[in-house]
């Protein structure tokens, strides 16, 4: 599959937006960005390889949730800066279960669709919950507590991660498993709650986790002290 076109990568400064569309209904299933490097694994798979911008990683899609995008064919604009993929979508493309990431109709405010119960299983509780953060950052504080933590502003959400964390360190001490147990759950939604406000995926978390694998503590922690030097 690989492409006689030449994209502009300079003129989307190395992020390449790709509208993906359903092959057969022509459905747009949702847009997502490439880098040079998703491109030719795209190109050379024959399956959707994306540049995630949270994330800051590439990855297949799908391959958390098993829900795959095999391309049935690549469109460059007249500018080579945009590409079109028709796709065979594998389950559905939204990470709330919908078929479609465009669901919310903006001038009666319908969402369309149910979010699907096997959802939290496929992309993993802590990935969606950050998901529904985001979501709820602008919504009616009146009605979400994430929406109200963000109107009284940082100040009021740090604390709760400080106090969650302080929680949490006595019920380790106090040797009480059921709660060492729920207060864990409050203090990373709250450190979730945190992220998001920084707009920082937690999945970068998991990635420095990562690199750190196969280092003692005591050389990550040199390193990093030399590197604050």
């Amino acid at each position: 599959m690989d492409s006689p076109f030449v994209v502009d990568w300079k003129k989307v400064d190395g992020l390449l937006p790709v509208v993906v569309q359903d092959a057969r209904s022509k459905e747009v299933l949702m847009l997502a960005y490439m880098n040079e490097e998703a491109y030719g694994l795209t190109c050379k798979s024959g399956y959707a390889h994306y540049f995630s911008r949270t994330k800051q990683r590439l990855w297949k899609k799908g391959e958390s949730s098993g829900r795959v995008q095999k391309v049935e064919a690549l469109f460059l604009d007249c500018d080579n800066d945009t590409l079109l993929l028709h796709v065979t979508q594998t389950g559905v493309a939204c990470h709330t279960g919908r078929p479609s990431c465009f669901f919310n109709r903006i001038d009666t405010g319908e969402v369309i669709g149910q979010e699907d119960t096997d959802t939290v299983a496929m992309y993993g509780i802590v990935d969606h919950l950050y998901h529904v953060i985001n979501e709820r950052k602008h919504a009616d504080p009146k009605s979400s507590y994430v929406a109200k933590l963000y109107a009284k502003g940082e100040n009021t959400f740090l604390k709760k991660v400080a106090e969650e964390a302080a929680e949490f360190c006595f019920a380790i001490k106090d040797n009480n498993t059921q709660e060492a147990i729920y207060e864990a759950a409050d203090l990373l939604f709250h450190t979730l709650v945190a992220l998001g406000y920084r707009d920082i995926h937690p999945d970068r978390v998991k990635q420095e986790l990562a690199r750190r694998f196969g280092l003692s503590g005591i050389e990550e922690k040199n390193a990093r002290d030399h590197g604050n030097t």
